[in-house]
């Protein structure tokens, strides 16, 4: 799967943001277009190309599959205003490292690893990666070191920022955390359902010892 988009840094928020909270644009000026056409789930597959998101669409896929109600659907309604922290292939295979302690060198032996965690771990995992309400775009974030995000898997992320780098702190404090890529901001612009690809998985649980 390849992934086209826009990535462009804006200048910091001309509007102080309150330390404890992220806003977003309205609703009213932007469109429809999802994350998940974005994404092309309904097209994804495994390549050797570790920078784009197939695992990530693997398990969207998965989990909508055995659970078609679930909260992740929310990725397929461009109606729904979401912001969406996306880990690329490279960042899936770093978790199982951390799991099983050897590198995969294919794309559906991550995958097979992740999904073997369950799907409801699986669905948890990527929930913790949505903030559900008006997008928060590069600027916004940038603006807004210090913020506690609640996603819509039900925990809190904190933000952290230094100059342009964006960190979202995440609930295993054995592994980096999660990092903002520069050039993979404001994916989606212009609608209601934007994203950011981040260089880790944001765990909601702590895996290490």
């Amino acid at each position: 799967m390849k992934l086209s988009f826009t990535a462009a840094i804006g200048a910091a928020a001309a509007t102080a943001l309150a330390a404890t909270s992220i806003v977003g644009a309205s609703a009213d000026d932007h469109d429809d277009t999802s994350l998940a056409e974005v994404l092309d789930v309904a097209n994804q597959e495994f390549d050797r190309n570790w920078d784009d998101h197939d695992i990530l669409t693997a398990a969207v896929n998965a989990v909508l599959e055995a659970k078609p109600n679930s909260p992740v659907s929310a990725l397929a309604d461009g109606s729904t205003e979401l912001t969406a922290f996306i880990p690329d292939d490279r960042s899936f295979r770093r978790v199982v490292i951390n799991l099983k302690g050897s590198v995969r060198s294919l794309e559906s032996s991550v995958f097979n690893d992740i999904a073997g965690l369950g799907i409801d771990t699986v669905e948890q995992i990527l929930l913790y990666h949505v903030v559900l309400g008006p997008a928060i775009d590069s600027a916004a974030a940038l603006a807004s070191g210090g913020a506690a995000l609640t996603t819509a898997e039900g925990q809190t992320t904190l933000v952290n920022v230094v100059g342009t780098s964006i960190e979202l702190v995440d609930k295993d404090t054995g592994l980096n955390n999660p990092r903002v890529f520069l050039d993979q901001v404001d994916i989606n612009s212009g609608n209601k359902q934007i994203a950011h690809g981040i260089d880790r998985v944001m765990l909601p649980i702590k895996i290490t010892e």
